[in-house]
């Protein structure tokens, strides 16, 4: 008890002066609605994209962990200037499911496509900011580019994130920044959601608690 006790506090100690304001997550996906409906009010982007999703997911229409360890390897192998070990079923799951935002397990058209155009937003910043061209971002580099992403993290947070997501030199490549950032910014957004008036804080039960850190 005393040693949660003491990893609690020493966490909360890390992000207390944190603005959640300052973060600029993404507008979450819209709810899933029939297919009908969706293709009928498509624009021609997305009646593409549609297509391209079909193709990708299958018969059943949603993406499963192993379907997007796939699809993500398979487009990382055409872009030689990323450093990576490619993305493994545990990332996968992990990224799954902090974007599964009706719990089936899968992802559908809309939550794959939220997901899809952050990957490739963050893509562009991953390459910006990788300024010694190594095609991993170091810790000198990370906070530009977690700024640049839309998160304006403190000194200690970066440290968390480094131990956790970088090797031993402190390098983080491409998988691990994409898996580092969906994290993030599904934690962003599922606070701003249960922060209802913009105190900054939010209260949570257990029940609570545990849905919203056991999966993800």
């Amino acid at each position: 008890m005393f040693f949660a006790k003491s990893l609690i506090s020493g966490i909360i100690d890390v992000v207390s002066n944190i603005d959640p304001a300052q973060f600029k997550s993404s507008d979450p996906p819209p709810p899933r609605r029939p297919l009908n409906f969706a293709e009928s009010h498509d624009n021609e982007e997305e009646k593409q994209f549609r297509r391209v999703f079909k193709q990708l997911a299958g018969e059943d229409m949603e993406v499963s962990p192993c379907e997007l360890k796939n699809i993500l390897n398979k487009v990382l192998g055409k872009h030689g200037g990323l450093k990576t070990d490619g993305f493994s079923i545990e990332s996968c799951r992990s990224m799954v499911a902090v974007m599964d935002s009706d719990s089936t397990g899968k992802l559908g058209f809309h939550e794959f496509k939220y997901m899809w155009n952050n990957i490739k937003r963050w893509q562009a910043v991953y390459l910006k900011y990788d300024a010694d061209g190594s095609g991993t971002i170091n810790s000198r580099e990370l906070p530009k580019s977690f700024e640049a992403a839309g998160f304006p993290l403190n000194e200690q947070l970066y440290k968390l994130i480094i131990r956790r997501y970088s090797d031993e030199h402190g390098s983080m490549d491409f998988d691990n920044f994409i898996g580092c950032l969906v994290r993030l910014d599904a934690m962003c957004r599922a606070f701003k959601t249960l922060d209802k008036g913009n105190r900054g804080t939010i209260d949570l039960d257990i029940k609570e608690w545990l849905q919203l850190t056991m999966y993800s």
